[in-house]
């Protein structure tokens, strides 16, 4: 009678510990990132067919990133990002003021955000109107001609260390 009771006893606890094991992969498994998630962590753009002073706008992490090749007249600034000899500005769009996303003026070579009026410059730092800094350098690596965004490279880390853009 104790044997068929112990028995029992062990049937019941190893069902009782194989459904908090799945209970724990479960609940694991909604911590997890979605893949969806995973897969926009990191965005490669080809920029050896960039055209000067005209924006791309790319997508990473659902934020609008602006791509512009500037001008070769224009003096180089330590926010570029230097792939070749063509110097880019690689931004994220959203102002930050409130985070609308400013309009690029190629005449001008000025970004301006209708929202309240600010403005930045062909380097994307803030040049008139409420936006209390420039806008953000997104983190990237350059890996010949192409920037994979969502890595952080050594040019990226120096931008960070002399407090040219903030970590986003």
């Amino acid at each position: 009678m104790s044997n068929r009771r112990d028995f029992m006893g062990m049937a019941l606890g190893g069902f009782t510990a194989l459904g908090g094991i799945a209970a724990l992969y479960a609940m694991k498994r909604t911590w997890d990132p979605l893949p969806s998630v995973k897969a926009a962590g990191f965005t490669t753009i080809d920029l050896s067919a960039a055209e000067e002073n005209v924006l791309n706008v790319e997508k990473w992490r659902g934020k609008p990133i602006f791509v512009l090749k500037k001008p070769k007249k224009d003096k180089p600034d330590p926010r570029d990002v230097v792939i070749g000899d063509a110097h880019f500005s690689i931004t994220v769009g959203l102002c930050t003021h409130l985070g609308c996303i400013p309009a690029y003026f190629p005449g001008e070579e000025k970004f301006k955000c209708a929202c309240h009026g600010g403005e930045y410059d062909v380097n994307a730092k803030n040049i008139f109107g409420p936006p209390p800094r420039p806008l953000d350098i997104p983190p990237f690596k350059i890996d010949g001609t192409k920037l994979v965004l969502g890595e952080t490279g050594p040019e990226y880390e120096k931008m960070l260390a002399d407090g040219l853009t903030l970590k986003v």
